[in-house]
């Protein structure tokens, strides 16, 4: 009699989902323990609420924002949510970034982590495209300045995506600082235009430009933002050639093509980007994460102005893509909630 045994493996990746999902059970199990009656203030009203509907109570109007929230790698993802529609809704933004049982076990879903102190409240006033919020004094007992830079950067970011919004100041507890507690610097004014920048080898600044490129996590779930310093034009075909090079090794995060896959050519006419690609493209096209695939090649290209429509050939012939890639916003909250690969693989 032969004796078969079953190979278990577990990759790190699902052990991190797991402990998450784990952490998402903590929250509630504490948050029904303390068996307190919550109020909450109306901008700060999450998508599960602000959704709600009744045979007495009327559909509520909700509206598209981005918040950045960060991943077991250190990285800050955007995340497309709805909000009630309201007037404040960039504090509304914000507030869900604040760590609280209900906003915790809301980016635990996504397999994400929120990125400001628990009970950190904001002052808002945002004139002629510039932003300046004073964050309250919680926001000083981050834990070290890995946190510090992860907070300062999601706020900026998440306040960058609003149209009205070109670039963010900062104060803390009322008082304009020029660092922080470990040392991050908050002197200045952020744009959000370099979320998750890659460390470069050199220093000069001689003929560097930046792109912005989307990488699948590590999980394929969603699209991490990765800012590299090129030498060269920024424009829509140094960012396809960068983006068919992959993340750098050790990232964390997956290469969007299979390798050996070339841009064969990237032409621009009317505000239609056409990217012909080699042959080995159908590999990931029909692979597993063939969706993400053609959505970093669309979110990498429409970053650039006047670009209005992506197409994709492979060796010259026209691609059509599935009809779940297209995506009009980044990393949609109840798209991302949906898919939960298994923890454990057996071979």
């Amino acid at each position: 009699m032969t004796n078969t045994k079953k190979k278990w493996k577990i990759r790190r990746v699902d052990v991190e989902r797991g402990l998450i999902l784990c952490a998402s059970a903590m929250v509630v199990a504490l948050a029904l323990h303390q068996n307190t009656q919550k109020t909450t203030p109306y901008e700060t009203t999450s998508l599960s609420t602000a959704q709600v509907t009744t045979a007495t109570q009327p559909a509520v109007e909700t509206q598209a924002a981005v918040v950045y929230y960060q991943d077991g790698e250190g990285y800050l993802v955007p995340v497309t949510r709805q909000l009630e529609k309201t007037d404040g809704i960039a504090k509304a933004t914000l507030n869900m970034m604040v760590s609280s049982a209900e906003n915790d076990l809301a980016a635990a879903r996504l397999g994400l982590k929120t990125t400001v102190p628990e009970g950190t409240t904001f002052d808002l006033d945002i004139r002629d495209g510039k932003a300046r919020v004073d964050l309250s004094r919680e926001a000083l007992s981050c834990m070290s300045a890995e946190q510090e830079t992860l907070m300062v950067h999601s706020v900026a970011q998440t306040l960058c995506e609003f149209d009205t919004v070109e670039e963010v100041s900062f104060l803390f507890d009322g008082q304009q600082r020029s660092r922080l507690t470990f040392g991050t610097d908050v002197s200045g004014v952020f744009t959000g235009s370099q979320v998750n920048l890659e460390s470069v080898e050199t220093m000069s600044s001689v003929g560097a430009n930046s792109v912005q490129l989307y990488f699948p996590s590590s999980s394929g779930r969603m699209l991490v933002p990765v800012t590299r310093t090129v030498y060269s034009d920024a424009d829509v075909a140094t960012a396809m050639l960068e983006l068919a090079k992959g993340p750098k090794k050790d990232s964390g995060l997956e290469a969007p093509l299979p390798q050996g896959c070339g841009v064969r050519s990237v032409k621009m006419k009317n505000g239609v980007v056409t990217v012909d690609f080699s042959k080995e493209f159908m590999d990931a096209a029909k692979g597993d994460n063939g969706v993400q695939t053609v959505r970093a090649i669309l979110f990498t290209a429409l970053q650039f102005p006047g670009v209005k429509k992506v197409e994709i050939t492979v060796e010259g012939a026209p691609y059509t893509p599935p009809e779940n890639t297209a995506a009009t916003f980044l990393n949609q909250a109840q798209e991302i909630e949906t898919y939960y690969p298994g923890v454990i693989e057996i071979d």
